[in-house]
């Protein structure tokens, strides 16, 4: 008989080709109330990104609110293990800091706090809305933090996931963090990926 057809790919497969040119990886996650519905989803993505991420020098973790998911080492990387990444995940399953679903704080905070010129460094960034006022204005403030050297490469790419939370009923602010997050990572040397479905 025919061998099965391959299982389907997964989101990581739009970041393979960058994973061997990034040592450090920082998340920012929105843990707001829309979002839990996604979960499992988001925390299969989690683990489809650490596991094309085999050998990274450190990594973080923050909501889109710029809280650390591990206080203790706030503007530190965390040293990667095979341990370390199962207690990210282990805690992402109930993690519930407040959320104003806007990623501008957490991707500021990221960048501030972590720039470093002889690391290369990728933030993803998870979410499925945004309730911002401006998606200008968020645009203009990564823009500030996130400069450019010499050589025309920004300090760190960005790249964000979008959930299918409301694509049953639409609302402005999924098409806005769409819009927000498909022109960040377009301007910071990154890819954004919207997923369509449930898996």
């Amino acid at each position: 008989p025919p061998p099965p057809p391959p299982p389907p790919p997964h989101i990581f497969f739009f970041f393979i080709l960058i994973f061997f040119l990034f040592f450090v990886l920082f998340f920012v996650i929105d843990n707001s109330g829309s979002m839990q519905q996604p979960w499992k989803i988001l925390l299969q993505e989690m683990q489809n990104i650490l596991e094309i991420h085999p050998q990274i020098e450190g990594i973080q973790v923050m909501n889109d609110m710029g809280d650390y998911m591990f206080p203790e080492y706030r503007r530190q990387w965390i040293e990667d293990s095979t341990q370390r990444r199962a207690s990210i995940i282990g805690r992402l399953r109930n993690w519930s800091p407040f959320s104003n679903s806007s990623p501008v704080e957490g991707i500021g905070a990221a960048i501030q706090d972590f720039y470093d010129s002889e690391k290369r460094i990728s933030i993803y960034v998870f979410g499925d809305d945004f309730t911002g006022n401006s998606i200008e204005d968020v645009v203009d403030a990564v823009d500030r933090v996130n400069v450019a050297d010499e050589s025309g490469r920004r300090r760190v790419r960005i790249h964000a996931v979008a959930f299918p939370v409301h694509l049953d009923q639409p609302s402005v602010r999924v098409f806005r963090f769409a819009a927000l997050m498909r022109e960040l990572a377009y301007r910071n040397d990154g890819t954004f990926v919207a997923l369509t479905e449930y898996r």
